[in-house]
């Protein structure tokens, strides 16, 4: 299993913000490429970055930002906010971004998802948010009258390598992780999951790896690792199966 640590982007800082209220910003790094270089030389394997401005304007805001992140480390990087079209998808896989994560294109024109994830195997990942079991978009402030399941399941079979499932309800309180939640969805689908949303503690790492082998691929972590929470050490080894909790 996978951990991903968050870049959060707003107005070229890292954040992290509570259930995505732009206006509960706490900024933790003025320089967000020297954020990636801590996590690089923490041990991680990947970055989980979002361009927050992006996700309510529907295109690319921080995108400075995060091309210094992609100059500054050689991990491997997930990029989702704000990726609206077939340019932009273009644009980052080709600048040398690893995966495109994918949101409410995915809702709003499923094809286009479909259609990048032929020509990129591999790289294209779904955002599903989830708001009260509904799918959160725009940024998160409207929720669409579908629900997650059905929603991950419209790109079962067109090469999405995952499904980004956040509760948004937990997203940034440092509550815990809803466990049986992100593994009835993983149970649902054929493609893996990666859970995301209130991970406080060693204890929401080691009960998503108790569902690893049911696809639970990945879990993203934000706030918890950047006030000490999380010691990364422990949280790498327990993800990996190295340790216990």
């Amino acid at each position: 299993m996978i951990l991903y640590p968050a870049i959060d982007l707003k107005d070229g800082k890292c954040v992290r913000l509570v259930r995505g209220d732009m206006a509960s910003a706490t900024v933790f790094n003025d320089d967000p490429a020297a954020q990636a270089r801590i996590f690089a030389a923490a041990g991680f394997s990947w970055l989980h970055v979002v361009d927050l401005n992006g996700a309510f304007a529907g295109r690319s805001v921080n995108g400075e930002a995060v091309a210094a992140i992609r100059n500054a480390v050689d991990l491997r990087m997930q990029l989702g906010g704000g990726i609206r079209d077939r340019a932009a998808i273009d644009h980052w896989l080709l600048l040398g971004i690893d995966r495109v994560v994918l949101g409410t294109v995915a809702l709003r024109n499923p094809d286009l998802v479909r259609t990048a994830a032929a020509d990129y195997p591999g790289r294209i990942a779904v955002a599903v948010d989830a708001r009260n079991g509904r799918v959160a978009v725009e940024g998160w402030v409207e929720t669409a009258d579908i629900g997650i399941v059905e929603l991950a399941r419209r790109f079962e079979d067109c090469g999405v390598v995952a499904i980004i499932y956040t509760d948004i309800a937990r997203d940034g309180v440092l509550g815990g992780i809803d466990t049986a939640a992100a593994a009835s969805l993983a149970r649902a689908v054929r493609t893996p999951v990666i859970a995301s949303g209130g991970v406080a503690s060693l204890a929401d790492i080691a009960a998503l790896k108790q569902h690893e082998r049911e696809g639970i691929s990945g879990v993203i972590c934000g706030r918890a690792l950047y006030d000490g929470r999380l010691e990364t050490r422990a949280s790498l080894k327990l993800a990996a199966g190295e340790s216990s909790c």
